[in-house]
């Protein structure tokens, strides 16, 4: 079977791999037709991403189809059926798994970082981290997880309708992050240092923008006034980005890490102090946050099809792979079809 495997920063290669023939106990069989590329994978090919060995198979947003199950595990899948998978592999046991924070158990292992994941064409994966879908595409399934991350860092800040919310950085976690808010009934400001990404927020309807580039305090006070944003999420990974966040929220507010960087976040204390403000990280996403998102697709209260910008062939995304990490590109997200 074809098989994309990056075999060190900066070099993929197509191989012919022997394919599973069975799925084993509590597992599914599952034919790969899509395979989104986020933030990990390009980490990953330019040799950045942490807690990772090479040669590696990338992959772990992906819309699949199911071939075989294992017969002695009872579900209500059936061969046939279209799903995305959550590709966290928790032990189900630790104390994090036991309050049903799947999400960061202390075990964790993601399918494509820290196990071979689905640049393939066949992969089998245990039953219960596949999530099916009756009406949604191949392409869609394979951005939900990527629409979890910002779906779970909504639900942890808890929004009630009609707050006021600033998402910064608008790849597509930050704006699964912005659909997600104003799903849940916030008024959504975003903010960017990319004209080319806030120009596609504004195509999403995200009209009230902060350019990072500029006074962004003068920017805030001009679209709030004396009523800052309650709740701030921060998708970009940058330290300093991170850091002056803190500035952000209004008194009593909450500021949402969903990105993260391999390094120290320092704040001011008493200022934090006086302000009472809560901070709160967000990792990955649980078994809700998956049903959550799928109805959501399903219902039309998101919509995501003009996010994809590339659908490639396994041999094109060898060739053109390099070219999709720069910004000149434009690339909101690329898809490999196998």
């Amino acid at each position: 079977m074809k098989t994309i495997v990056l075999e060190e920063p900066g070099r993929f290669a197509l191989h012919d791999t022997v394919a599973p023939q069975a799925p084993s106990a509590g597992e599914a069989l599952v034919r790969v037709h899509r395979v989104g590329i986020c933030g990990t994978d390009l980490h990953a090919f330019a040799g950045r991403q942490p807690f990772f060995s090479y040669p590696r198979i990338l992959g772990h947003e992906l819309g699949v189809e199911i071939l075989a199950l294992d017969p002695a595990s009872p579900t209500a899948l059936v061969v046939g059926d279209r799903c995305c998978i959550q590709p966290y592999l928790h032990c189900g046991r630790c104390t994090a798994c036991r309050r049903g924070a799947t999400n960061c158990c202390v075990r964790l292992q993601t399918l494509g970082v820290h196990t071979d994941g689905g640049m393939r064409e066949l992969i089998t994966i245990p039953i219960h981290l596949l999530h099916r879908s009756a009406s949604l595409s191949y392409e869609q399934l394979a951005m939900v997880e990527m629409l979890c991350i910002g779906a779970h860092a909504v639900r942890r800040a808890a929004i009630a309708a009609g707050e006021r919310a600033l998402v910064i950085g608008v790849g597509p976690i930050g704006l699964g992050a912005a659909v997600f808010a104003r799903a849940a009934g916030a008024h959504v400001l975003v903010m960017d240092v990319s004209e080319q990404r806030l120009a596609f927020a504004a195509a999403q309807g995200f009209a009230e923008q902060i350019d990072g580039r500029e006074d962004v305090p003068a920017q805030l006070q001009a679209l709030c006034g004396d009523d800052p944003p309650t709740v701030v999420f921060d998708a970009t990974g940058h330290a300093q980005s991170m850091m002056r966040a803190f500035s952000y929220p209004a008194n009593a507010g909450r500021l949402v890490f969903v990105g993260l960087f391999q390094g120290d976040v320092t704040f001011n204390d008493p200022e934090f102090h006086r302000r009472e403000l809560t901070v709160l990280a967000s990792r990955n996403a649980t078994a809700a946050d998956f049903r959550h998102v799928i109805a959501s697709l399903e219902q039309g209260t998101v919509t995501i099809n003009s996010w994809i910008s590339r659908v490639a062939t396994p041999e094109a995304t060898i060739e053109q792979f390099a070219t999709w990490t720069t910004p000149a590109a434009g690339i909101i997200k690329a898809m490999i079809a196998l």
